[in-house]
């Protein structure tokens, strides 16, 4: 299936709601559209781990009566949404990718899920992630070349948005686990601010937390704004804030054009895919500083050096507490990639590395503060390319770092603690490949305007 972004039709809850008024369409049958194309899609994309269709069902009935009362709980009553497999669900298993985990079934709610069941969503099932939300690849594939990765760890609700099975799913980043896969399966995709969404159970790592995987710029919002209304951020952070509507375009003043460490592993089409949108945002009158036209913008890029490999050490040593017990009471149930990437990085690592690693984010933090005050956003890509090939591992030699994925334009936003959206708005190949907005903590309503400018007012471009 080519992808051309000027062309390809996302599936979308915002514009249909207008129909559940007047009785012309209903949340039942929009569940029911939902189901059809699982069904058609699934056997080879594989973005579910368990779907609760009886439970969707009652959800999806309930919404249509009260969409015919005219009594709907939020703007995303009744939309069919998918829960990533490390969230706990209450009415289905929470399995993390991982044979240490088989058959866990807490039956809790995550806050995020929780909130969702309170604004009146229908949680249809759990998507497949990688091994406990690491480098492991899962057996999703892409739905636009199922040769192709969908990336990690947020594989399955990419994979699913990318595929319209769903108007949106819940993600997680901790390194490059949401934004990779919205560029790689052409969707909406929010990072939001550190802390900004309640991650209820997941509080072990300092760089997760929960966004969203969306068709449309609006739905993106209107699912992150309802969690963080109903469960608030995490303990001790403020939570999302916002307009209850998505925030209208907006026009920047200017970008900080962002190379970071992988500027030189950005494939040639790619490169010339970004550099044709710049064009465009430059040409809309917006200044853009690069590295060679500001020394603060220099100063913040010579901060990033290095930075795959910090943010890589503090998610290994974080990681490698919560799951260390397990690792040694069942180590058979690991791969040996998490083995190598998790626990082994954390043991080189040490107590001291870790603490200088953390020296490391908060310098790059100060640096990226005084960029705020150069740039209303910054403009990067969400990926190297489009989705690489993955073909397995080279018997006998060791296992490949990143095989969903380099994870180098993405790692920024999750030290930083950053706000970032991927706009859908490019194709190398046949296939997707995004553009990332990133913007100062706490600024994601204006860095989801600044966004939609793009993503609405600028041509798709494909090479």
């Amino acid at each position: 299936m080519t992808y051309d972004p000027a062309t390809f039709e996302p599936l979308r809850y915002h514009s249909a709601t207008a129909a559940f008024h007047d009785g012309t369409d209903s949340p039942r049958d929009y569940l029911e559209r939902c189901l059809a194309t699982i069904t058609e899609r699934e056997p080879v994309v594989r973005a579910w781990v368990v779907l609760n269709e009886e439970g969707a069902r009652e959800q999806a009935d309930a919404s249509t009566e009260r969409w015919r009362r005219g009594e709907p709980l939020s703007p995303v009553d009744g939309m069919p949404i998918g829960i990533k497999d490390l969230l706990e669900t209450r009415d289905m298993p929470t399995q993390m990718g991982s044979a240490a985990f088989a058959g866990n079934f807490p039956q809790r709610d995550n806050a995020a899920v929780w909130a969702l069941r309170q604004a009146g969503a229908v949680i249809v099932g759990k998507t497949v992630t990688t091994e406990l939300g690491g480098p492991e690849p899962s057996p999703t594939t892409n739905p636009f070349d199922p040769r192709r990765t969908p990336g990690g760890s947020s594989s399955g609700s990419g994979a699913a948005v990318g595929a319209r099975m769903v108007p949106a799913a819940i993600a997680t980043q901790t390194g490059g686990s949401l934004m990779r896969p919205a560029s790689f399966n052409g969707v909406w995709g929010l990072k939001p601010s550190q802390g900004a969404i309640n991650r209820g159970e997941r509080q072990t790592a300092s760089m997760t937390t929960h966004g969203v995987h969306a068709g449309s710029a609006q739905d993106m919002w209107l699912v992150a704004i309802a969690i963080a209304s109903r469960a608030g951020g995490d303990p001790g952070r403020p939570a999302l804030h916002g307009p209850a509507t998505p925030p209208p375009a907006r026009v920047p003043s200017t970008i900080a054009l962002i190379e970071t460490e992988a500027w030189g592993r950005l494939e040639p089409s790619s490169l010339r895919a970004f550099e044709q949108v710049v064009a465009q945002v430059e040409a809309a009158g917006v200044t853009v500083l690069r590295r060679s036209d500001d020394a603060v913008v220099e100063r913040f890029e010579q901060a990033l050096v290095g930075a795959t490999e910090v943010g890589s050490g503090i998610l290994a040593w974080e990681h490698a507490w919560a799951f260390r017990d397990l690792a040694a009471d069942r180590p058979d149930d690991f791969s040996d990639r998490v083995k190598r990437f998790f626990f082994d990085t954390a043991t080189r690592l040490g107590a001291e590395g870790y603490e200088e690693a953390l020296r490391t984010r908060a310098d790059l933090t100060a640096a990226y503060a005084l960029l705020g005050t150069r740039a209303d956003a910054v403009l990067l890509p969400t990926s190297s390319g489009p989705a690489p090939i993955w073909s397995g591992d080279v018997p006998g030699e060791p296992p490949v770092r990143w095989p969903t994925g380099d994870p180098g334009f993405n790692f920024p936003s999750s030290l930083l603690g950053a706000p970032a959206v991927n706009v859908p708005l490019m194709a190398v190949d046949g296939l997707p490949f995004g553009l990332q907005v990133m913007g100062q903590p706490g600024t994601d309503a204006r860095t989801v305007a600044i966004a939609r400018w793009m993503g609405e007012d600028l041509e798709p471009v494909s090479m």
